[in-house]
């Protein structure tokens, strides 16, 4: 038996499934953000540890049999985060999230201390990665700076206090910008210019290694046998990807969650940082990947579900099985900035094109195309790093609207594909990667692909009014 324990934003998501990978029980807690000021985003890794804590003893409660069995554990966790903590182990202040803009001005700050920091990361200083923040502590909060003895990213604040041990995988901590991607090792030269160095860092180790066992008395308490063993993990996009089987160069996929994203695996780091593409280490040996990234995704919709006073659900059912052509509104989805291809933080939504005759569905459609088109802004990015997939799946809470699929698939221009637990992803590969850590087993023969429920591919006619659709998109963004 193996588990899979998924640290989302909103959520912690826990699977436990068996070697055929039937689940055999599942478990959520609800997660809470806090806003203290614009564009600023934190949470309480303590509520983490809360969560997980709370779906792990509902995975005992529902099959103790199972628990008694478990010989590994997989962790995924969203990127980015800093956790900070003291020489006692005591955290100094509210993790800031992957969704957080503050630091900004220290990204300029960064890259003019370290020139080379796009050659050495792969990437372009981001407000969401974890080092301009340690910048913006260090400026803003130095009393925290200077007591810090670990930076850890979210998943391997869990691994702390699920083991004991401070270790990272290399997919998690291509984020950090502390990086040295292409040499999958951390950057002496970029932990100076941040005022840190490899003492306040974890240990790397592949997502697929063992890192650390389940402390005796956690075993104890969730019934196992024996303490099982924890797997490297992966940061939660890599982690989708391990549980999607894209682990072959080429495989791609789109994730429509909170954010989203649009992920290529490679053979080699492929950079582009001009356009914000992100490059990171895949959470399997040997594999690096690309990536665009919108921060806005199904949460653009949710906001606007929140603003019109209705479910999801209830907005979507009128647009049926897609729209047949673009809508005339337009909505820049920048609701809390943007990173590819523009990495800017302050950037905003928007509605153009409104008139008498707009109603709800218009403005729902409208939401989903601008959505669409930001997907499109990031293929574009990863074309001009030489990579293009010939089809992807589609994953997340989004990939549920059957509509919505399909004016991506139109807008991108390629066959989408809708695939079995979309949702599920990062927990299934967060369990495939604890099974990898305690059996050695080939990648290749655990990470297989889902099975495919339906492939959309773009029609023609209904592609050409999108082209045109995307042209007052970029027009709407020049003018904004």
């Amino acid at each position: 038996m193996f588990i899979g324990l998924d640290l989302g934003t909103s959520s912690i998501k826990a699977i436990l499934v068996d070697r055929e990978e039937r689940t055999i029980a599942a478990a959520s807690e609800r997660l809470a953000i806090q806003r203290p000021g614009p564009g600023r985003s934190e949470q309480d890794p303590e509520a983490w540890w809360q969560a997980s804590v709370a779906c792990l003893d509902r995975l005992t409660a529902a099959a103790p049999w199972a628990m008694a069995s478990v010989t590994g554990i997989g962790l995924s966790g969203q990127m980015h985060g800093a956790v900070l903590l003291d020489a006692e182990g005591v955290v100094l202040r509210p993790a800031i999230l992957w969704n957080d803009g503050r630091a900004y001005a220290e990204c300029r700050e960064l890259e003019a201390a370290f020139p080379a920091l796009r050659r050495v990361s792969g990437n372009m200083a981001m407000p969401g990665f974890t080092a301009p923040k340690l910048l913006w502590v260090r400026r803003h909060e130095p009393e925290f700076f200077q007591a810090i003895a670990r930076v850890l990213l979210p998943k391997a604040y869990l691994r702390w206090r699920l083991s004991g041990t401070f270790l990272e995988d290399m997919s998690d901590a291509s984020g950090t910008l502390w990086l040295d991607v292409a040499a999958r090792g951390w950057s002496d030269e970029v932990l100076a210019a941040t005022g840190l160095s490899r003492a306040h860092m974890p240990d790397l180790v592949e997502g697929t290694a063992p890192a650390g066992r389940l402390r005796p008395e956690l075993a104890r308490r969730w019934g196992m046998a024996s303490a099982p063993i924890l797997a490297g993990g992966a940061g939660d996009n890599a982690a989708s990807a391990v549980g999607l089987g894209a682990v072959e160069p080429g495989s791609a996929f789109l994730s429509l969650g909170t954010s989203g994203v649009l992920w290529v695996t490679t053979d080699r780091m492929r950079p582009n940082p001009e356009a914000a593409v992100h490059a990171f280490c895949h959470a399997i040996p040997g594999r690096w990947h690309q990536m665009g990234v919108i921060l806005s995704a199904g949460d653009a919709l949710a906001w606007l579900a929140s603003v019109l006073g209705s479910h999801e659900a209830e907005l979507l059912a009128p647009l049926g099985q897609g729209p047949p052509t673009a809508g005339r509104v337009v909505f820049l989805p920048y609701l809390g900035g943007e990173r590819t291809p523009h990495n800017n933080p302050e950037l905003r939504g928007l509605f153009t094109g409104l008139s008498h005759a707009t109603d709800r569905t218009a403005l729902v459609q409208a939401v989903l195309e601008g959505v669409a088109y930001a997907f499109r802004d990031c293929l574009m990015a990863l074309e001009a790093a030489g990579t293009r997939g010939a089809a992807a799946d589609v994953v997340g809470g989004g990939a549920r609207s059957r509509a919505w699929v399909a004016i991506l698939a139109n807008v991108l221009g390629l066959p989408l594909r809708r695939v079995q637990d979309s949702e599920a992803g990062a927990a299934i590969g967060a369990a495939r990667l604890g099974r990898l850590a305690a059996t050695g087993e080939e990648v290749t023969s655990v990470c297989r692909r889902p099975l495919v429920i339906e492939e959309i591919e773009p029609d023609p006619a209904t592609t050409e009014t999108y082209a045109e659709g995307y042209a007052r998109y970029r027009a709407a963004y020049a003018a904004a």
